[in-house]
């Protein structure tokens, strides 16, 4: 091999595993530095290096920046109980308001729709599952299997490039779909409104892809 070659070849050997492990907090686990709450209601808390999340109407808590081609991953823990969350993105804002794509966390055990896809404020159940598509739901339900611990913290992974949306439930792929609905959008954490409850978040981060 050519040494000019060679060292190309020993550039990009040593740049992939560099941006492998190119990922950027997204939380300090102090601040809501880089965060909004973009509703009149909501009680946000910083507890122990968590983002705890309690309110009497449902609201969302919206990164500043948007985002486009990337890998998030962050963890989830729901309260006791009636609960229902989950991760948006690419997900659009208004004032009281947000919407766009949603990975599902789902607190009904029977159910078991966890990392799936909803279209908050929009198609919601359009594709994984398709919602009343027996099919669909009992191909999703075979795809998620027991992945979601319930009374447990979970990890979430969601990736988007281009079309391609991707979740992962504990390392488990949920959700394998193409749809370009959204190019880009804010990351945001969801209180479903139940009142008195309490969302735990922590470990959100995020790697920009290129």
């Amino acid at each position: 091999m050519k040494p000019r070659l060679l060292l190309a070849a020993l550039a990009l050997a040593i740049s992939i595993p560099a941006f492998a492990d190119d990922f950027v907090s997204l939380f300090d686990g102090k601040t809501l530095t880089g965060w909004k709450n973009p509703y009149e209601w909501g009680q946000i808390d910083i507890v122990d290096g968590e983002i705890h999340l309690t309110g009497e109407k449902k609201f969302f808590v919206v990164t500043e920046k948007t985002y486009g081609d990337f890998i998030f991953e962050g963890d989830i823990l729901l309260p006791a109980g009636q609960a229902n969350s989950g991760f948006m993105f690419r997900a659009h804002v208004e004032k009281n308001k947000v919407f766009g794509y949603q990975a599902e966390v789902d607190g009904d055990a029977n159910r078991k729709w966890s990392g799936g896809l909803y279209d908050e404020g929009r198609r919601m159940w359009f594709a994984s599952p398709i919602k009343g598509n027996k099919e669909s739901e009992a191909a999703f339900r075979a795809r998620a299997g027991d992945a979601f611990k319930r009374n447990d913290w979970n990890n979430y992974r969601i990736e988007c490039r281009g079309k391609s949306l991707k979740i992962f439930v504990n390392g488990v792929l949920t959700t394998d779909v193409e749809d370009d609905k959204d190019a880009r959008g804010v990351i945001a954490i969801q209180h479903h409104g139940e009142k008195g409850q309490t969302y735990k978040f922590r470990n959100l981060r995020i790697q920009e892809l290129k």
